[in-house]
């Protein structure tokens, strides 16, 4: 009775009313009958478990069974309710077979992962290489928006990961990057290539002024500091209008270019030619997009073989000491602070990286785009992910920012759905997806 009083309490806010519009403002409708089914998957699901947990594991498995053809057959008020009813009956199937089974299945499937999970990451790049070939355009931006977040995440775990740096205001680097290819794209000309290393630059510098004075601090008051400095950087951006037009955005951002020989235009005004004529091929919008997709991703691959070499160098070496324990690495010789302002100032420059892509890709730039919103999605991705794990970063990425996309059918429920997704991660793996932290000297 507990779970259904607490369903009951819950589900009256979250689905039971929906503001709709109406001719006079906003009015509050009521879904009662997605409110009851709700209520009776939950009602279900707990009773299913409670008889797991007395031992009549075999009627569990049949009413989860019975409750998968259920959620297949029958039609229910909302399609939010039917994916939800097909996975708890799915996850019941799966709770009841292992209490049947026992543990020795699942360490059979263990001893078969454990090696695949080698192959996983030179799938991932293969996969991302050739999506090109079979995406169309909704599909590569997508994948171009998580790879962005991907190096994020990467440049993040530099200093979270690595070097055990709670950094809650990251967004603020990503920002510092956009603005310095906006403002020297639009008012100077440059292009892409040329505001890339003034935009990493740029962020490294920002990185260093905001290490001097805050790494003496630890834990929550590190990160408290951290987070003012993100919203200091929207701040400034949304008022020193003289230099970022404040609110209203910084636009007329210059698309990028194949190498600065040739633009994807019909027609180029510029004096160079066009790629469609370059390399002899039809013109088709979407070549832009592509390219697009691929300069993202050799970013990402560049952060990511950047770091796997620079973790097992002395450097690297010395963030996991600081990490692990900062009183044993200062003992033996660590300079904490040079080291740790190496690691804000490395990760800021990728995260200046892809503010600079992201500044190319969108043509326009504005204070929204960079609010702590941002900042907490990075971190939440490099938490869920496994911190110090690359191939966890990735996996995390696709989740948080492909799970609503990919549940963009069910409108206003998906987020309703992705919080879901993540109370179960940090419910069953609370240190991440991939939890394994080796220490680096191991892998040499």
């Amino acid at each position: 009775m507990p779970a259904f009083r607490i369903a009951a309490v819950l589900g009256l806010p979250l689905i039971g009313f929906k503001l709709v519009d109406q001719s006079g403002g906003e009015g509050l409708a009521t879904r009662w009958p997605d409110l009851g089914a709700a209520i009776a998957i939950v009602f279900m699901g707990r009773f299913a478990l409670s008889m797991i947990a007395e031992g009549a594991t075999l009627s569990a498995l049949a009413i989860g069974a019975g409750a998968v053809i259920a959620a297949i057959l029958v039609p229910w008020p909302s399609v939010f309710l039917n994916v939800i009813a097909l996975g708890g009956a799915a996850l019941i199937v799966l709770r009841a077979a292992y209490g049947l089974a026992g543990p020795r299945p699942v360490a059979v499937i263990g001893a078969w992962v454990k090696p695949a999970g080698r192959l996983a990451p030179w799938a991932l790049i293969v996969f991302a290489l050739s999506l090109p070939l079979f995406g169309d355009r909704y599909v590569l931006d997508s994948a171009t928006r998580i790879t962005t977040y991907v190096m994020l995440g990467w440049g993040l775990n530099i200093v979270t990961g690595l070097a055990g740096l709670l950094d809650l205001g990251y967004a603020a680097f990503f920002a510092i990057g956009a603005y310095v290819t906006a403002i020297l794209g639009a008012g100077f000309g440059l292009s892409f290539w040329e505001c890339l290393p003034l935009a990493a630059a740029a962020a490294a510098a920002s990185g260093v002024l905001l290490g001097f004075p805050v790494l003496g601090l630890r834990g929550d008051y590190f990160a408290i500091v951290t987070l003012g400095f993100g919203e200091i950087i929207r701040i400034v951006a949304n008022n020193w209008r003289s230099l970022t037009n404040g609110s209203q955005g910084v636009g007329g951002v210059p698309h990028l270019n194949f190498f600065g020989l040739a633009d994807f235009t019909a027609n180029p005004a510029n004096g160079h030619p066009s790629f469609s004529q370059m390399f002899g091929v039809p013109y088709r919008p979407i070549q832009r997009v592509v390219f697009l997709y691929y300069v993202i991703l050799a970013l990402a691959l560049a952060v990511n073989l950047f770091t796997r070499r620079i973790r097992v160098l002395p450097i690297g070496l010395a963030w996991e000491a600081l990490r692990e324990d900062e009183i044993a690495a200062q003992a033996l010789g660590v300079d904490r602070r040079r080291v740790k302002l190496a690691a804000f100032a490395i990760g800021a420059a990728w995260g200046g990286v892809a503010g600079a892509f992201f500044a190319t890709q969108q043509g326009f730039v504005s204070p929204e785009s960079f609010g702590f919103i941002e900042s907490v999605m990075i971190t939440a991705i490099v938490v869920l992910g496994g911190m110090g794990s690359q191939l966890g970063i990735v996996l995390a990425a696709i989740l948080i920012i492909g799970l609503p996309e990919f549940f963009r059918f069910m409108q206003e429920y998906r987020q309703l759905v992705f919080g879901a997704a993540m109370v179960a991660i940090m419910r069953f793996r609370p240190r991440g997806l991939i939890a394994t932290r080796r220490p680096s000297v191991t892998s040499r």
